[in-house]
């Protein structure tokens, strides 16, 4: 029996058919069962910040692994204080700032979603904020609350009637100015749709969503899973902006692959919850905040954030040198990169590329997603920009010849 058998024997079908399976990891390289080589610029969707097998991943997980794992959140643990404190610096919370952990991007969403529920109540319970803004095509998660939050019919069609409150506006400064108003609990924004395609802002939109909100008392929760923890050439997408959040989502790539998500507040946000508000059961356990810290820790020592910056500008200026007349240019910042395409046939593209042992993938039928290890080097662009180059080639001389 194959493995591809067993997938379908054994796993829910929740998702599409697996690509392929993989057995090993080194650096930005993956390795499958008949011992083939992939470079990997998807690095698990922005979860890999330091590829595979780092040594100081695989240090951290056996030293924290056979010292404490977990106590539940009656207890405290020093890498659950150590991790809580890195990122209320990074992020540049001041003192005020909190953090709570979770498991994943969900549930960090779900706890900001509590966050601004709790927002818009008065003091004496009543609800004087009903309304909760998200963009359209925005991403927060599938679970039934962040569901609400994303902004794809698609997805929550199965579902409804969704968690109520929740409106999506398009992605322009004119929206956010004809929706806030001082019933708004909050704004989420990612500063980069992601999943809809690796879609920028408008320019000044987080500097004007930022005033809006604070104009009106309404929460602005930037969602940085997919552009935090350096991706984006700085620490966190907001940061580019030069504004500060009342709350940010974190997950994905500060774990470096270990399953980790967070809250983190900043000023008045930091007071609004309370004890049995909100819990989780393996949130911020020690082995998954000592993973956490120690990943960030190498993010800052390398040097990874400015490498993300520099890197990014050369896969660019590589996907601009192929000269392929399926690609019209690129979105993004840092290493979160999207390859826009004349022709809907981003699946094509991804399915030549693997072919050639080069993992991306398709965030939407005319975008092709490039997400790295944020330590990556020439060695590996040079050999992306080959591999690309012939996947885009054969894509384009399939398409002639089928016309």
């Amino acid at each position: 029996m194959t493995w591809r058998e067993d997938v379908a024997r054994d796993l829910v079908k929740n998702s599409g058919p697996r690509m392929e399976l993989f057995v090993r990891g080194e650096g930005a390289y993956l390795w499958d069962a008949d011992g083939r080589r992939y470079l990997d610029f998807l690095a698990g969707i922005a979860v890999n910040s330091l590829g595979h097998a780092h040594p100081v991943f695989v240090e951290a997980v056996s030293r924290q692994a056979a010292t404490l794992a977990h106590v539940s959140n009656y207890f405290a643990t020093p890498p659950q204080l150590e991790l809580a404190a890195a990122l209320k610096r990074l992020a540049g919370t001041g003192e005020r700032g909190r953090v709570f952990f979770g498991n994943s991007g969900a549930e960090a969403n779900e706890a900001a979603f509590k966050l601004a529920r709790l927002h818009g109540l008065a003091s004496d319970g009543s609800v004087v904020r009903p309304r909760i803004l998200a963009l359209t095509g925005a991403f927060h998660g599938r679970t039934m609350g962040t569901l609400a939050l994303t902004g794809k019919p698609a997805m929550q069609e199965p579902f409804a009637p969704m968690t109520p409150g929740v409106e999506h506006i398009d992605s322009t400064i004119e929206a956010l100015e004809a929706a806030l108003d001082d019933r708004v609990a909050a704004l989420f924004v990612e500063p980069i749709k992601g999943e809809a395609g690796v879609i920028d802002l408008p320019d000044g939109y987080l500097q004007a969503a930022r005033e809006l909100t604070a104009r009106h008392g309404a929460l602005l929760i930037v969602d940085e899973i997919q552009t935090g923890a350096g991706r984006t050439g700085d620490w966190f997408g907001f940061q580019h902006a030069g504004i500060v959040p009342d709350a940010i989502t974190v997950a994905k790539g500060i774990g470096g692959g270990f399953p980790i998500g967070a809250l983190v507040t900043f000023g008045d946000a930091s007071d609004l919850f309370y004890p049995g508000t909100h819990g989780s059961t393996f949130g911020g356990n020690a082995l998954g905040a000592a993973v956490a810290a120690a990943v960030l820790g190498e993010i800052e020592n390398a040097g990874l954030v400015e490498n993300a910056a520099v890197r990014g500008a050369q896969i660019r200026d590589a996907v601009a040198a192929i000269g392929s007349p399926l690609v019209s240019g690129c979105t993004g910042r840092g290493l979160l990169i999207g390859v826009r395409l004349t022709s809907a046939v981003a699946g094509l593209v991804v399915s030549a590329a693997q072919e050639r042992g080069l993992i991306v993938n398709a965030a939407n039928d005319e975008t092709v997603r490039i997400a790295p290890p944020l330590n990556i080097g020439d060695v590996e662009i040079d050999e992306f920009a080959r591999l690309f180059a012939d996947s885009l080639a054969s894509v384009s001389s399939s398409l002639e010849v089928s016309a």
